[in-house]
């Protein structure tokens, strides 16, 4: 593994963005708007943890209204105090494993291993995360400045450290767009259905849908936890997707081609509450070359994965584990800032 970088690089894609638009403007554009649009922070939610404890609260609050002291199968509240009492005695009492690469805590579980194909210029190196989840909600998601909104950014090791994670890797890095689904943590945060996404159940199972055919609203009373919007799917029942080479996620001013050979991210489901993560590192010749989609769909095929999904990819490809950086963003150990983490806290 890569040891932990210290610079400040979270605004990196900003600054390109940022002198890009300046070129237009010299250049005698009309463009002015896309500064406002692509740089400057839109803070719409600022306190993000206190936001989802307040949620998360009103709904409990409303499940427990109108409650007894013993349910419909005739267990008082003191019944349940005593199991509780008995599970924390044997949560407690759970022996945990940590090495540089792998975490073993009763049923969960995270393996972590590097795989060098080719040689020369064509060597690709990619990173898989194999994990092992007894509560699927263990899987979290996390925002930069712990804010919710537009063009806020930190880097992965940056938000995973201030959350206290074990294991991260970047997310769909939705501040980049105005559309799309968002649902963190059994909250909703936006709901302007755009695109082919994927959904993270409480129950474990793991689907990719249409945001276009639902709502957010309806999603979470479905039981999803957590949505990423970006795609496009890899994988369908184990079988790579046509046309994958051909999708675009973004038209919008900024946009930079998800084709060709790139730094990847990529999330795989083997089966309920087993899950693969792989980032591919790119656009570095003789270290990594990157990924094409179809190359990316054959990785997470031969891991065994019956569903994959691509999220956002290059320089924000990164994986974080115990306190350092897992791979070689760009072969520059450099991480460019993002604007969300999935995360395994510890």
């Amino acid at each position: 593994m890569t040891s932990k970088s210290t610079r400040p690089m979270g605004r990196l894609r900003k600054t390109v963005l940022a002198s890009t638009l300046a070129v237009t403007l010299a250049a005698g554009g009309t463009a002015a708007w896309a500064i406002d649009r692509f740089v400057v922070e839109k803070v719409e939610i600022s306190n993000v943890s206190e936001y989802e404890a307040s949620r998360t609260a009103a709904t409990s609050a409303g499940s427990a209204s109108g409650g007894s002291a013993a349910d419909d199968s005739g267990v008082s509240n003191a019944d349940t105090a005593d199991s509780t009492d008995t599970d924390s005695a044997d949560t407690a009492a759970t022996e945990e494993t940590l090495t540089d690469t792998s975490y073993q805590s009763g049923g969960d579980s995270i393996n972590i291993s590097t795989v060098v194909t080719g040689s020369g210029a064509e060597t690709v190196t990619y990173y898989v995360a194999d994990v092992v989840l007894s509560d699927a909600t263990t899987l979290r998601s996390a925002f930069a400045q712990d804010s919710f909104g537009e063009n806020i950014t930190e880097t992965t090791s940056g938000i995973a450290e201030a959350n206290n994670a074990l294991f991260a890797i970047n997310g769909d890095y939705y501040g980049f767009r105005s559309t799309g689904i968002v649902i963190r943590n059994g909250v909703v945060y936006r709901d302007e259905a755009a695109r082919e996404g994927l959904a993270f159940y409480q129950d474990g199972t793991v689907k990719v849908y249409d945001e276009t055919a639902t709502t957010a609203q309806q999603l979470v009373d479905d039981g999803v936890w957590n949505t990423l919007s970006f795609g496009p799917a890899l994988l369908e029942d184990g079988q790579i997707v046509d046309g994958i080479e051909d999708v675009e996620v973004d038209t919008n001013f900024g946009n930079h081609s998800i084709q060709g050979e790139q730094p990847r991210t990529a999330v795989g489901v083997i089966d309920e509450n087993h899950l693969v993560f792989v980032v591919v590192d790119g656009r570095a010749e003789g270290y990594s070359d990157g990924a094409t989609m179809t190359e990316l769909a054959g990785i997470m095929q031969d891991l065994g994965a019956e569903t994959a999904y691509n999220i956002d990819g290059g320089g924000s490809s990164t994986m974080y584990f115990n306190g350092a950086l897992v791979n070689n963003p760009l072969g520059r150990g450099e991480e460019r800032g993002t604007s969300d983490i999935l995360y395994i806290g510890q």
